[in-house]
């Protein structure tokens, strides 16, 4: 259940609704398995799992969720094979080439006809909210998966107002300037893994893995104009992240003593350790959440509407996807 991964939206209105009522609007939208035509399947799960009856867990005023997508597992190769054996089959009978909408009718066959059979897998996603400081906080590594949770969301509760939390000061010029000095903001070090990139030409990367980020050969870079993306930090010595410029956390690591912490609370059944980590784990993130928008100048309150910004952080991340070219360390 500790979050691996820390996308957060600011709640641009109060959340009221309480555990009981969002409860009761998230189970028309209870997750049900794929049938046997179905590719995919989303729906909401207890975040206890089989120790848990309710779709929303709530503790110390936090109120956890959890989606589950099932996909039915067919491998493009396969399939691409077998149209293409149809195909043979076809131009050899009938002594003509099949066209590309022939083609195409021939793959919905093929899946028409093998759906049935597919594996299907499974993953989950959780996410909290938290009313008392304004966010919304949800376990995705990727901008597009966090988004289709909190589209899910806005369908069953009827509107959600969160957007992206973004910061005064620019991501990546603050990190360029900590990486710079180098001096870490308060309450962090540096960790060992950087992003830099070229301003003036997106497809230049280099990435930093396992790296002293003080040592001479990064401050060269940055002094060449390289700008810092994404940064490796450590908070208060007991939990580790990647933070890019779109304020994502990622491979977020507890520390031990954290997770102690959360043992060491006696619990009697799997409902009360849950509770245990829930708890231990959302005061630290609230805490560390706060440090990390100081250091960033404070949250953007600005109003920019959530099409502008999701647009934003989608573009970006497809940007980060394209092929570059790489260094790495």
């Amino acid at each position: 259940m500790w979050f691996k991964n820390l996308r957060v939206y600011r709640l641009t209105k109060e959340f009221a609704l309480s555990a009981e009522k969002l409860n009761e609007l998230l189970e028309p939208g209870a997750f049900v398995p794929c049938g046997s035509q179905d590719a995919a399947r989303y729906g909401w799960v207890p975040p206890l799992g089989r120790h848990g009856s309710e779709l929303v867990h709530a503790a110390n005023g936090y109120l956890m969720v959890c989606a589950r997508k099932q996909e039915k597992v067919l491998p493009a190769a396969v399939i691409n094979e077998k149209v293409e054996e149809m195909a043979q089959a076809i131009s050899a009978k009938e002594s003509r080439q099949v066209g590309r909408k022939e083609r195409q009718n021939l793959k919905d066959e093929v899946l028409l006809e093998m759906r049935p059979k597919a594996f299907a897998k499974s993953r989950l996603q959780y996410a909290y909210i938290a009313p008392k400081d304004g966010w919304l906080v949800v376990d995705a590594a990727s901008a597009s998966a966090a988004e289709e949770l909190l589209e899910n969301l806005r369908e069953a509760i009827s509107s959600l107002a969160v957007i992206p939390l973004s910061a005064r000061n620019v991501p990546q010029q603050t990190m360029t300037h900590w990486l710079s000095a180098p001096e870490a903001p308060h309450q962090f070090e540096f960790g060992h893994e950087a992003e830099l990139r070229d301003p003036k030409d997106s497809g230049s990367v280099i990435r930093c893995k396992n790296q002293d980020l003080c040592a001479e050969e990064i401050h060269n870079h940055l002094v060449a104009g390289l700008q810092v993306h994404k940064l490796g930090l450590i908070w208060r010595g007991g939990i580790e992240f990647i933070v890019d410029d779109q304020l994502a956390l990622k491979r977020v690591k507890f520390g031990d003593e954290l997770v102690d912490k959360a043992d060491n609370i006696d619990a009697e059944n799997a409902a009360q350790r849950f509770d245990a980590d829930f708890s231990v784990m959302t005061l630290e993130i609230s805490a560390l959440l706060t440090d990390l928008l100081a250091a960033f100048g404070g949250a953007n309150t600005d109003s920019a509407s959530v099409e502008e910004i999701v647009a934003r952080a989608t573009r970006d991340e497809a940007e980060q996807r394209t092929d570059v070219d790489e260094v790495v360390f």
